[in-house]
């Protein structure tokens, strides 16, 4: 199983993999595939700097990618104090009340001044592009559609591929015009951030939509080798995979969030703005379910619900309770019921697409 993107990235097989944990993103560029790490968790540049540099000592010559959050144009945003003074007190009411009563304790530590997580904001972002542009990765991919065009040039100039994910074909046609050179078809399935367009029907149109000469990835729905020849049958060159590897024995994750995802089936997701105030899928529990509640407010925009939540996810993570844990994740979580290591999990979906391939060649 190899394409054109294997060449264009210098790996393997065509699969490449997103992950927030460098452990992971360490395994998938040694099994063979591509390796991007997410930067949303980094508030300092620093901190990833040091991760890059691990990941730099520990691949070797091996490629891998990072992934940013930035929008293609420069937002007006103020310091995250400023930011949290913006957030409505019925709002910070509600998430304590809902906390209270779904049982989430207090983290016994000053929650006060924790800023929580600024990889949403453009300035932070912006900051991870520095910081990678030091490092040898091969790819720089962006959540929200294509970066800022100075960041293209020079992500190009520092010899780095440029993608961003797409939800419908006139964004990846926008994208592509922005000067992008590989675009993710994400299907509603997929985790995280994702549009309303399911990944049979949105792979090929925008296959369709930009051309033979630019390479598409096909996200969501995606974890088993059969589902990736459905993928390079439907006109992509390659895989985004996220989701698959909460379930590895590299992603250090809580007994909590462990046990919720291994007993999550693929109806026990929901696409929600209450983790970013943009659409995302989560895994379905008790604290998505109180923001349905007739008391609950609207969800703020991005980056201000993050700034809410924040504090509130690192209890629920805490908590210890699988009922509360806030993940995203896509609906293929119903195919993840053992924890096995990133490399056993990617030969697996190489020999099965490999034999489904096969089996459909003999088609007549």
């Amino acid at each position: 199983m190899r394409t054109d993107l294997c060449d264009r990235l210098g790996i393997d097989v065509p699969i490449v993999g997103f992950s927030p944990s460098e452990h992971v993103v360490a395994a998938i560029s040694k099994a063979g595939g591509l390796g991007v790490l997410g930067c949303v968790r980094f508030n300092d540049a620093g901190e990833l700097d040091q991760v890059l540099t691990w990941l730099d000592r520990e691949l070797g010559d091996r490629p891998y990618g990072v992934d940013v959050v930035m929008p293609g144009r420069v937002p007006t945003e103020g310091t995250p104090t400023d930011l949290n003074e913006l957030i409505p007190p019925g709002h910070r009411n509600f998430v304590e009340r809902t906390l209270m009563r779904l049982g989430v304790p207090p983290l016994g530590v000053d929650e006060a001044h924790r800023v929580g997580v600024l990889g949403w904001l453009h300035s932070v972002a912006r900051s991870h592009v520095e910081v990678a542009l030091t490092h040898p990765a091969r790819l720089i991919a962006n959540a929200l559609g294509p970066p800022p065009a100075d960041v293209i040039e020079q992500a190009h100039e520092h010899g780095l591929l440029v993608a961003a994910l797409a939800g419908r074909a006139d964004h990846a046609r926008s994208h592509l015009a922005g000067g992008v050179d590989l675009v993710v078809a994400q299907g509603y399935e997929a985790g995280g951030h994702t549009g309303e367009i399911g990944s049979m029907v949105l792979v090929p149109e925008i296959v369709d939509a930009v051309g033979a000469d630019v390479p598409v990835l096909a996200a969501g729905g995606i974890g088993t080798g059969r589902q990736i020849a459905a993928a390079l049958a439907l006109g992509a060159r390659g895989v985004w995979m996220g989701s698959v590897w909460l379930g590895t024995a590299e992603y250090q994750a809580t007994e909590a969030l462990r046990e919720a995802l291994l007993r999550a089936g693929s109806g026990d997701t929901v696409r929600s703005r209450i983790y970013t105030g943009k659409p995302a899928r989560l895994l379905r529990n008790r604290w998505t379910e109180a923001w349905n509640d007739a008391e609950a407010p609207k969800p703020l925009p991005m980056p201000l619900q993050n700034l809410l939540v924040s504090g509130a996810h690192d209890r629920l993570m805490a908590s210890g309770d699988p009922s509360v844990v806030p993940m995203p994740v896509g609906q293929i979580v119903g195919r993840m019921n053992e924890v096995r290591p990133v490399a056993a999990v990617l030969a697996d979906l190489v020999t099965e697409a490999d034999e489904t391939l096969a089996r459909l060649a003999k088609l007549t």
